[in-house]
């Protein structure tokens, strides 16, 4: 697997990037061969100065088109139906692009005779590369895992890889502190040794990847052994260490404040935050102007279907605790909180018609960019959340009130990777997210967020 952002990718994804990226070239070199009939003549094609950047915008579309399809999403492709299904969208939302772009820039056209030839050749050589990696099962490594206790927070990292096959990990088992219930089912598999002996246990087993899960260390960690197998070359990491890596979360599972205090990462300097508010009041600034003929009209739509207001003013809970005031469109019937504040729930009652429309495609948020212009938001960041839940989830969730150590925002990564919150749970798993984006706080992350964003927002992803 690699590295990526503070989550590591399968090493069949990065494979399938690189090789088909190099298929998709192959194909444009080869249709220029068929059509200009002599290699002189391909040889002159391709030579040309803006041949390259001819190549590069089909590939850059390709990739495009594969993102937003899911087709680097190993759980989401791992049937050859959805495979061969999204694969023909992808090419088919591809070559719509391209047609397009060709028609208002003919000068980036590989050719009508290239580029039909390169089409078809694209879509045959890339079905039959995925067919026969799917086939082969290819790229596929195994890890070996052992963990090492029979905490909570072992368990949970265990159910986790069984529900991710595309990880190429298997858990070996896992080892008790007092060497009892040899043969105890925990998940699958279950206990297959005592600590004291996961030095042979790693030998025989030939295990890559030890993992720690203690209920409680204090006289159960076998730390000479540990320290022997760590000098053997095998990789040892906390449960809660791995589980970031492969969720891309932080799992509050039994974690401790030391952890969150010795981790690399929460890292916030000045030049980063400069510039991520840069970005924040570009973006925000120019898409206010861009969008104001679709702010008129939704605002004239709210206006004739329940009349005024048509702003939705809320308190929120900002950057260090401080209150402040959020707007959307309404796209709920007035007065409909006049027992209190309720969560908003699938299928909601209080959802006007426009309102139902307007949340599908995240449109009642668009005020939000006001926000973000003020600085009461940023553009990628944890969701703010109500003062009256606030005070309820701080109490109820381990380490709440950190997601306030940043600005809220428009999106953010436990919005791309979870769906709304209704309950104490949900809250409790975006929080995961939310200290994972904080503790990996990037430029690079927040652009990795914010085109996931628009795939959410373009397929009508997660909305209530």
């Amino acid at each position: 697997m690699v590295r990526l952002l503070g989550q590591y990718i399968p090493i069949k994804t990065v494979i399938l990037v690189i090789t088909e990226s190099g298929l998709i070239v192959f194909s444009i070199l080869l249709a220029a061969w068929i059509r200009l009939g002599s290699a002189s003549d391909a040889v002159w094609y391709l030579s040309r100065p803006y041949t390259i950047a001819q190549v590069a915008t089909v590939l850059l579309i390709c990739w495009v088109c594969f993102y937003y399809n899911e087709m680097y999403d190993l759980q989401t492709v791992s049937r050859r139906a959805e495979l061969v299904v999204r694969l023909m969208q992808s090419l088919g939302a591809a070559a719509l692009i391209l047609a397009l772009l060709y028609y208002f820039v003919p000068d980036m056209a590989l050719g009508r005779g290239v580029a039909v030839l390169a089409a078809v050749f694209v879509g045959l050589t890339l079905l039959a590369w995925r067919l026969a990696v799917d086939a082969t099962g290819s790229f596929r490594p195994v890890h070996r895992v052992l963990i090492a206790g029979t905490g909570s927070s072992g368990i949970r990292l265990v159910r986790e890889i069984l529900e991710h096959p595309e990880l190429n990990i298997k858990v070996l088992g896992f080892l008790d502190e007092k060497g009892e219930g040899i043969g105890r089912p925990l998940v699958n598999p279950g206990v297959v040794g005592g600590v004291t002996d996961i030095e042979d246990y790693v030998q025989r087993e030939r295990v890559d990847w030890v993992v720690l899960a203690f209920g409680e260390r204090r006289g159960v960690m076998p730390t000479r052994q540990l320290v022997r197998v760590k000098l053997s070359g095998v990789r040892v990491e906390e449960a809660h260490t791995l589980y970031e890596k492969l969720m891309g979360s932080v799992m509050l599972e039994r974690l401790s404040p030391s952890w969150l205090v010795l981790s690399e990462g929460f890292r916030k300097d000045v030049l980063l935050m400069s510039t991520k508010r840069l970005m924040d009041v570009t973006i925000s600034l120019v898409s206010l102007i861009v969008l104001s003929p679709v702010l008129l009209l939704i605002s004239l739509a709210i206006y004739l279907e329940s009349g005024s207001p048509v702003l939705f003013r809320q308190e929120r809970v900002g950057m260090k605790g401080r209150n402040f005031e959020i707007l959307k469109f309404r796209s709920m019937r007035q007065n409909c909180e006049e027992n209190g504040p309720v969560w908003a729930v699938k299928g909601d009652t209080r959802v006007t018609g426009l309102g139902r429309f307007l949340r599908r495609y995240r449109l009642d948020e668009i005020p939000q960019l006001v926000n973000v212009l003020r600085g009461d938001m940023s553009f990628v960041g944890p969701r703010p959340e109500r003062p009256e839940f606030v005070q309820m989830l701080g109490e109820a969730v381990p380490f709440y009130h950190e997601r306030h150590s940043v600005r809220p925002g428009l999106t953010g990564w436990a919005q791309i990777k979870y769906q709304y919150g209704a309950t104490v749970e949900d809250a409790k798993i975006k929080l995961e997210y939310d200290l994972f984006y904080i503790k990996h706080l990037s430029i690079f992350l927040d652009v990795a967020i914010i085109f996931r964003t628009l795939q959410v927002v373009l397929f009508a992803r997660g909305s209530r």
